[in-house]
């Protein structure tokens, strides 16, 4: 299994949207054949940190679950709209290998 560790700095004025878009990845990832593990929003501290994990059951599927997401109309789609709105400010990417009982 691979996780996915997303740190975003995102524009504390927009939260409504980066909620929204965040709702709708959470079903993408689920029909693309990962696991969502939630988006986890501001609320006491820095207003503009959220981070998400999701999992892959190998770096293979996830590498699929990219390219996939790439033309997928409602992925693509979300893309579009945060271009436009520019909500997030940046984002980086970790992958992790969960240790589990």
């Amino acid at each position: 299994m691979i996780t996915c560790h997303v740190r975003y700095v995102i524009d504390p004025y927009q939260l409504t949207e980066f909620e929204a878009y965040a709702k709708a990845w959470l079903g993408i990832v689920e029909r693309l054949g990962g696991t969502h593990h939630g988006y986890f929003l501001p609320s006491e501290g820095a207003s503009n940190i959220a981070y998400c994990l999701f999992s892959f059951p190998s770096l293979a599927d996830y590498e699929s679950y990219r390219h996939i997401a790439l033309t997928d109309p409602e992925s693509t789609a979300l893309v579009a709209g945060l271009v436009e709105k520019k909500f997030i400010v940046s984002y980086e990417r970790s992958f992790l290998r969960p240790l589990l009982p």
